[in-house]
């Protein structure tokens, strides 16, 4: 079986819901997922979307024991209104892309790295899903183009789409033109890292699964403070990527995300633009270097 392309899948749903003249945002993610699955999928749809107060447990999707529906589960426990909505996007990206793999998924954040290949495929993927549907490409360029980054636009976008500032900042990351990594700093390291194509794709990447990295001394994320502007300092590009040519600069960014359970320092890293050899202009995924939370 053909698997189903994350992107075009939610792009499909984009597509029915400005049919029905509903493009507005933020997108009513709940309306969304019970009314498209009834359109797709009338034998077996979403039935409903229910609190599930359990600890550490973000979201689940499950089919009925008779299999003529699914629930979607979500602990809406002290999470901010925009992670509540990435989690509903995201287990309705497994009712889309994934329900004939499996009969229930649960997404907790605690097993973030103990999933196994196949896993991390699928949760990578429903991500991929619920970011394009929440905020689609096409709107959100028109929400930063020729914009310089800031928080206040990040802010705006993170408004805008009902999401959290980590998911407004990766997929600026995505769009953006020039290179750029986001990275997420707990205690001092770092927890996971996320290049976009063109820093992947010239070796400017940071291998957090493989190895425990230390934000440098030298960076706004290790001094950054909760700050309704956040920080952002001029740093030597060699501080975070000693291959990188001598005497250029990262423009660094840096905000402090607190809730609960996941307080750490979110960084951008916009690095300067380099020579680009002809055969890396062919579009590739970047895969990404941890396991981020949009939330």
């Amino acid at each position: 079986m053909m698997r189903k392309s994350p992107k075009n899948e939610a792009n499909r749903v984009t597509r029915i819901l400005r049919a029905c003249g509903f493009d507005q945002f933020p997108v009513k993610v709940r309306d969304v997922a019970m009314e498209i699955s009834r359109q797709i999928s009338p034998l077996e749809p979403i039935a409903s979307i229910k609190p599930v107060p359990v600890p550490h447990f973000e979201g689940m999707l499950k089919r009925s024991p008779k299999g003529d529906k699914w629930i979607i589960g979500v602990n809406e426990d002290g999470a901010s209104s925009g992670r509540i909505n990435f989690t509903i996007a995201h287990e309705f990206g497994h009712y889309m892309l994934h329900r004939e793999l499996q009969q229930d998924f649960e997404c907790a954040e605690k097993d973030m790295h103990n999933w196994d290949a196949q896993g991390k495929i699928i949760e990578t993927e429903a991500d991929t899903f619920a970011s394009y549907l929440l905020m689609p490409p096409d709107d959100f360029r028109n929400q930063t183009s020729d914009q310089g980054l800031s928080i206040d636009l990040l802010r705006h976008c993170a408004d805008r789409y009902d999401v959290s500032l980590t998911a407004a900042a990766l997929k600026w990351r995505e769009i953006a033109p020039g290179r750029v990594v986001v990275v997420a700093a707990k205690d001092g390291y770092l927890d996971w890292s996320s290049s976009n194509e063109r820093a992947f794709k010239s070796g400017a990447y940071l291998a957090t699964t493989k190895q425990l990295i230390e934000v440098p001394e030298s960076s706004v994320l290790s001094r950054a403070v909760r700050s309704g502007a956040g920080d952002k300092a001029r740093v030597d590009v060699q501080a975070w990527f000693p291959g990188e040519p001598e005497g250029l600069e990262i423009k660094e960014y840096a905000f402090v995300v607190e809730g609960d359970g996941f307080n750490y320092t979110l960084g951008i890293l916009v690095l300067p633009e380099h020579e680009r050899r002809e055969e890396e202009e062919e579009e590739l995924l970047a895969p990404l270097t941890g396991t981020p939370s949009f939330r």
